[in-house]
């Protein structure tokens, strides 16, 4: 071994090696148990950033875990490229609008522009050394993909699980498209809460409180809570819209918050879903006075073409100048934005396309509670997102790139025809039926929505496996892992779940990893589209070393955020390098290591002992995925047990064999060689180019295996298990410990002799020290150790020469 570990040669000789060997493909024949990971596809939205390495490195460990306990592991790869996002990403990137070019061109645009970055994006994940398959590897805007989403759409349209509707959906002014509830966000807005009087039929004037002026060309009742007694008297009567003059009722209904305002509450539609339920239980009429660009329609007389923002401050000039506006007040409030471009929703009422959902909420809880959660309390966000539904997906788009929908309408009878299933995928703007199969008419129109991107990567496992095609992968689901971050349980999990159980009537996948978010400088999370921060993943790869990086992503636990930091990938960089050195020590002496063992003495018992706990712990902590404690357990073996005492320990036996004899050093050789190869092998799934690169040259040929990577996960032998040998060990390197602390607070080298060790112990205890004396001798360099005599149950621990003593309990 060289005298320094080079990582970066190392780390791209270990990724081409990989690739090479195709040492990650997953063989369909094998009959291996399979192991099979819905891998994330990230959505070519922007630059990838540190947080990517962060998730993404966590699923790693799991799926390198399993390849080494022997299963044939499914890992592919994919990217979600279609839809909002990316559309939005095109535009800003290219500074165009889609709007303004023909749709092909846009298409073509947005196609070009994915492919360069999902380039970029693979060198990344590469570098970061994931053991992904990447023959199949997987887009979702591929004409492969876009089948399988498409027949997904036709067996829910076949279930009755589809259908459209002219109703209330949401919509986002800014990216003129109808959106999902699970793509709202809550924001804390400042508004005003502004009095505005109400003139009724005979001559009364009545107040509201809103925040909403500009809706008032779209108001079509007042509305008091039926036991109101400041308004009881007024149920059934009219009242003059301000400005606009037009008549309304005043109606009763008990979901008005008497507390709220006034107590008397405009509904126009639509401000919120409050008014959507007023307005179809009572029968009410549907006036539009925002149209799909945000901004006021002819209803609004003399506000028409006005943005929201700019009618609101308008209508209140105008009626506090007829002194029918007072009590202006602000307020913060909590309003719903679009979170991909944090615009105000509006409800607007246009035809969309849904899928069914409000009904299944059982059967959707019950699906919950059957896949196990990692953490375990990352369900309840799933449980509450499910509970609190309060409308079917909207599956619909008003974009250019996405996932066109199968299908046309007739212009003649109206009925819509479904593509066929050997059309598939297909473009109903480019081809269609020659005739209506309802009525004969050839005057077919297409489809010209696209699909909601999370209709077609909510479908990644059966995409995944070939779904519908003579390929299919039927040992697939459903799958074993799906990882994911916490902020898309309510999207990605959600309609994942909607989508398995309705086409399959099984759950996707049996187990879900959340991992957190890394945080931003200011406390936000770090995001493609919003900037990744100052920290380039290559560059840090570069500088500090990918295996650095993936033990930083390590440390934290399973669902938790954190912070981006410089002191644990320093601390990464220390344990690749203390890997390198001990091992450098290590395998220098176990050159002439012939694989037989001599009688263990009791340190190499002791050893043992800890190293069968450490893989048992480690190995049960992997398969609860639950990588942060598995490194916990195995780096601190490797550090304490390891490198800090047991290496210290047997120098002497290895250097010297003259004096301690062939059979001694060879006991020691056995068991640093068990130790060491199987701390490299834990920590494998989250070092794997310095395990790798150490592996080759100590133990590959042994082994008889091309990789540590599909090399057997280490095992226990029941013989290793000593209580005794614990107890005696532990109580000698806490003797070994209280010397070099001594040593350290006298400033001292641990090397620096001790004149005479006396240990003051029972008998009791003298006579479990006798094995390792010699050990404890050899390690704090004392010239004489002796024992004294003690009625107290411990040692007391007199070093000459450093004129200290300390007690030390049993």
């Amino acid at each position: 071994m060289t005298q320094s570990y080079d990582f970066k040669h190392s780390e791209s000789a270990w990724a081409k090696f990989w690739d090479e060997q195709r040492l990650y493909e997953f063989n369909p024949k094998s009959e291996k148990p399979v192991y099979s990971i819905d891998t994330p596809p990230p959505t070519v939205s922007g630059n990838l950033h540190i947080g990517h390495c962060f998730s993404y490195t966590q699923a790693d460990t799991i799926a390198r875990f399993w390849r080494m306990r022997g299963c044939e592991v499914f890992y592919p790869f994919g990217f979600d490229d279609n839809g909002l996002p990316t559309e939005r990403f095109v535009e800003k990137f290219h500074g165009i609008q889609a709007r303004s070019m023909k749709r092909k061109d846009f298409i073509r645009l947005c196609l070009e522009t994915v492919q360069a970055k999902e380039r970029e994006f693979e060198q990344l994940w590469r570098r970061l050394g994931l053991s992904v398959d990447w023959t199949r590897c997987y887009s979702t805007i591929s004409p492969s993909a876009q089948k399988i989403s498409q027949r997904s759409f036709l067996d829910l349209y076949k279930k009755s699980r589809i259908y459209k509707k002219e109703a209330p959906a949401l919509w986002c002014p800014y990216c003129r498209t109808a959106i999902a509830q699970a793509e709202l966000e809550d924001r804390e807005a400042s508004s005003f809460f502004t009095d505005i009087a109400f003139t009724l039929e005979s001559g009364e004037h009545v107040t509201i409180s809103t925040t909403r002026p500009e809706l008032l060309p779209a108001c079509v009742a007042l509305f008091a809570h039926p036991e109101d007694k400041r308004y009881k008297h007024l149920i059934g009567q009219r009242a003059h819209i301000p400005i606009f003059a037009e008549k309304i009722p005043i109606l009763a209904d008990a979901k008005v918050d008497r507390e709220k305002g006034t107590g008397l509450v405009m509904c126009c539609t639509f401000g919120d879903t409050t008014d959507i339920a007023w307005w179809s239980e009572h029968r009410l009429p549907l006036k539009v006075a925002l149209g799909q660009g945000g901004r006021m329609t002819a209803i609004a007389g003399p506000y028409n073409g006005l943005t929201a923002k700019e009618a609101s401050k308008k209508i209140i000039h105008d009626l506090e100048t007829e002194a029918i506006a007072s009590n202006k007040r602000e307020i913060t409030h909590t309003v719903n934005v679009h979170e991909r471009c944090g615009s105000a929703i509006e409800l607007l009422v246009i035809p969309q396309w849904f899928i069914k959902v409000l009904d299944l909420k059982e059967v959707l809880l019950k699906a919950g509670e059957e896949i196990e959660w990692v953490p375990e309390f990352m369900k309840k966000r799933y449980i509450h997102w499910v509970e609190n539904l309060k409308w079917d997906w909207c599956i619909s788009r008003q974009r250019i790139f996405g996932v066109p929908f199968p299908l046309w309408t007739c212009a003649n009878c109206k009925e819509i025809t479904l593509a066929r299933e050997d059309q598939l995928p297909v473009d109903p703007r480019h081809s269609a039926p020659s005739a209506c199969p309802h009525c004969g008419s050839a005057a077919l129109e297409p489809e010209n929505e696209v699909f909601d991107t999370w209709a077609t990567s909510s479908v990644t496992p059966q995409i995944n496996a070939h779904w519908g095609e003579s390929d299919e992968l039927k040992n697939l689901m459903p799958m074993s892992l799906r990882p994911q971050a916490h902020e898309i349980i309510r999207t990605w999990a959600f309609y994942t779940i909607v989508k398995s159980l309705i086409h399959t009537e099984k759950i996707p996948w049996k187990r879900t990893l959340i991992s957190g978010w890394v945080l931003a400088d200011q406390g936000g999370k770090i995001s493609k589209s919003k900037g990744g921060g100052s920290r380039d993943p290559i560059h840090l790869m570069e500088t500090k070393s990918a295996d650095a990086i993936r033990y930083w992503a390590c440390r934290s636990k399973p669902g938790v955020d954190t912070t981006f930091s410089e002191d644990l990938i320093a601390q990464g960089k220390r344990l690749v390098t203390k890997l390198w050195n001990a091992s450098k020590f290590a395998l220098t002496h176990l050159t002439d290591y012939d694989g037989t063992q001599s009688k263990l003495e009791t340190i190499d018992c002791w050893l043992l002992s800890k190293l069968a706990q450490t893989i048992e712990q480690a190995t049960e902590s992997f398969e609860a995925c639950d990588y942060s404690q598995a490194l916990a357990i195995a780096e601190k073996f490797f550090w304490h047990d390891l490198c800090d005492n047991y290496l210290e320990i047997i120098k002497k036996r290895l250097y010297n064999q003259e004096i301690y004899g062939r059979a001694s050093r060879r006991a020691a050789q056995s068991v640093l060689s068990h130790s060491l190869k199987s701390t490299l092998k834990l920590l494998a799934p989250i070092l794997p180019f310095i395990t790798e690169e150490i592996f080759q040259q100590g133990f590959a040929k042994q082994e008889n295996t091309r990789s540590i990577h599909i090399s057997a996960w280490p095992q226990t032998e029941q013989s290793w298990h000593d209580r005794e040998a614990e107890e005696i060990g532990d109580l000698a390197i806490a003797i070994v410990e209280s010397v070099r602390k001594e040593k350290s607070l006298k400033k001292l080298s641990l090397a620096a002799p001790v004149q005479k060790l006396e240990i003051i112990a029972d008998a009791q205890t003298q006579i479990k020290l006798q094995p390792v004396l010699s050990a404890i001798q050899d390690v704090t360099q004392a010239q004489e150790l002796s024992f004294a005599l003690s009625a107290q149950n411990g040692a007391l621990v007199v070093m000459e020469g450093l004129k200290v003593s300390m007690r030390f309990l049993v």
